[in-house]
């Protein structure tokens, strides 16, 4: 029995997260240390909340999000602007055979959990949660 790692359903490989999380500190580090000539994001605090890598390592999502939550649009121009510096930052920190094309969009993981936190604290929710 084969697996057949090119289904969009399967769980990310071993490889893919390793992959991710490197790529994610990496990003992290240089956005951190200010290492992009762009002073848009010098004065930005911004966070890389995941990194999510296609199957065959090709392309790279990363998803950020800027400190407090403010100016979430300009600063995903801004790193977007920035995408071929960031991804040549992480081309000399990882060893792979082909730089991953970097993506990038907002983390809305911190609204999800603000909007889930707001339904079970509504009156009807606790109510049944209580039962």
């Amino acid at each position: 029995m084969t697996k057949n790692r090119s289904s969009k359903g399967s769980a990310p490989g071993h490889r893919q997260l390793r992959v991710a999380e490197l790529i994610r500190r990496t990003l992290s580090e240089a956005l951190q240390r200010g290492e992009l000539h762009d002073p848009d994001l010098t004065r930005m605090m911004i966070t890389v909340g995941e990194v999510r890598c296609s199957a065959d390592l090709r392309y790279a999502t990363a998803f950020i999000l800027p400190l407090g939550g403010r100016n979430k649009d300009e600063a995903l121009t801004a790193i977007r602007r920035n995408r071929g510096e960031l991804r040549h930052i992480v081309a000399k920190a990882i060893n792979l055979k082909h730089s991953p094309e970097l993506r990038f969009e907002l983390d809305a993981t911190f609204d999800q959990m603000e909007e889930t936190s707001r339904l079970l604290a509504e009156d009807n929710v606790k109510r049944d949660l209580d039962q």
